[in-house]
């Protein structure tokens, strides 16, 4: 028998990704949350039910939730919109997933996914980062999403469901559909250089390091969690990275260099040469509490930023 796995953005960059891999694995049903009236199911997951559901409106929660066992919670403002509109993102991030929980309880899920980011950590991320590290969040991206944590964590020590929270580091991979609005994240955004101007622009030294994830790794990752027995929750608190920090320039060259072997061509590199005595922080994101679990990396760094660039030349087309 198949569990029914609501996933709220599971349009979206991450939950779109997510999606398509809980499919594959043939254990779930799929209900996919959307703000947006009158969806189809995309033609990328045909199987998948679509709801409409707004956070702040009770009956779509409560309708959302009637009959799942799980639910993926990655519906949140992105950190532009949380900076334009702080109280907004409160609203959204914070009370949208305390009211989730409450339609959750009353519907008696079993599990509960909450994805939060590692920058409630602070900014900018820098040397060993494990579970006990104190957060100490500064931007309104990471101070509503780490009130939503608490809000599923303390459900999850109140017996109410097993809730999982996730601090996400910087997940990347090509998007489910190429109509995703987050084409400024970096690896997305130095792709879509490439195939549409041919040279990628870095507006620092590029000297910064951080934590990547392939969304392959990140959809696994949550299959594995949706399994995991209760007693292997623990707190229910995990990170969720790649083991794989790199700087920013590094991750430039990668880039440029899978460019030339799928597409054919080497863009050009340009960026601010970096000050006599900049140097970058070196980060180290653990994720052993995770792979204490039995959770394995399998990477694909490569494969993913080469489906980037073929998406970008598909949806955006070459540069002349």
């Amino acid at each position: 028998m198949t569990d029914a796995v609501l996933i709220t953005g599971g349009l979206g960059y991450v939950g779109g990704r997510i999606a398509q891999a809980l499919a594959q694995c043939g254990q779930h049903r799929l209900r996919l949350a959307t703000r947006a009236a009158g969806h189809t199911p995309p033609p990328w997951l045909r199987a998948a039910e679509i709801v409409t559901m707004d956070v702040t409106r009770d009956a779509d929660l409560d309708k959302a939730c009637d009959g799942v066992t799980g639910i993926v919670h990655l519906v949140a403002l992105n950190e532009h919109d949380c900076a334009a509109d702080p109280q907004r993102a409160l609203l959204v991030n914070s009370l949208g997933t305390l009211k989730l929980l409450h339609a959750a309880q009353r519907a008696r899920v079993e599990r509960f996914i909450y994805f939060s980011t590692a920058h409630v950590y602070g900014a900018p991320l820098a040397g060993r980062i494990d579970e006990r590290s104190v957060p100490r969040p500064v931007h309104p991206y990471a101070i509503t999403h780490h009130v939503a944590e608490d809000f599923v964590l303390a459900a999850h020590d109140q017996r109410a469901l097993t809730g999982i929270v996730l601090r996400m580091s910087n997940g990347f991979g090509a998007p489910a559909h190429a109509g995703v609005h987050r084409w400024t994240l970096i690896v997305n955004d130095l792709c879509r250089q490439a195939v549409t101007q041919k040279q990628l622009v870095l507006h620092s030294s590029g000297v910064q390091q951080r934590d990547f994830i392939t969304l392959a790794d990140a959809g696994r990752a949550v299959d594995h969690l949706l399994h995991l027995p209760v007693a292997a929750c623990g707190d229910g608190l995990f990170n969720l990275g790649g083991e794989r920090a790199l700087s920013v320039i590094e991750l430039t060259g990668r880039i440029a260099n899978r460019c030339e072997v799928t597409l054919g061509f080497r863009p050009a590199v340009r960026r601010p040469q970096p000050a006599a005595d900049e140097t970058g922080s070196t980060l180290d994101y653990r994720i052993d509490k995770l792979k204490q679990t039995g959770f394995e990396l399998r990477g694909g760094m490569d494969a993913e930023i080469d489906a980037t660039l073929r998406l970008c030349k598909e949806a955006f087309g070459a540069a002349p």
